[in-house]
């Protein structure tokens, strides 16, 4: 096989460790978009690889699959990404990230000072929500996101 062969749904099976069905997955997500021979069989590029490989990082940040096609939008079809194709999109994925970070640090810190705070008292409390008065800011555990109970939503 040369490396300019298009590969078969095993082929890149192999090469990316991913299984035939989780390709196909992605196929139905419109992650990758493969052609098919006269036998009606999938053909893949060996751009591809890089494609669902970029899917399968992503994914063990955290980003949802259509937070994924997305960002693959933007990237070429038909041949590998470039360096400047892939700094585009971690510079996106950076600021996400980056925001995630911030949220999880805000709520970490918060769940410390509230599971070991003992103070047991319902007044103070942030998980305390009396009469469901957070319910006019929004879905969610409201006061532990930011919202604050003497603040009109």
């Amino acid at each position: 096989m040369k490396g300019t062969d298009p590969l078969s749904i095993g082929e890149l099976a192999e090469r990316t460790g991913l299984s035939v069905s989780a390709i196909r997955f992605y196929e139905d997500r419109g992650l990758v978009h493969p052609s098919r021979n006269a036998g009606g069989q999938r053909r893949f590029l060996r751009a591809d690889i890089r494609r669902l490989s970029f899917v399968l990082v992503a994914q063990e940040f955290g980003f949802s699959i259509a937070e994924i096609a997305e960002q693959l939008k933007r990237l070429p079809e038909g041949r590998a990404p470039t360096k400047a194709d892939w700094t585009r999109i971690s510079r996106e994925f950076r600021a996400h990230l980056d925001q995630r970070i911030a949220r999880m640090t805000a709520l970490r810190d918060k769940l410390d000072s509230c599971i070991g705070c003992g103070c047991l008292s319902l007044k103070s409390c942030r998980l305390y929500n009396a009469g469901d008065a957070a319910a006019n800011k929004g879905r969610g555990p409201r006061y532990l996101l930011g919202d604050r109970p003497d603040v009109a939503g």
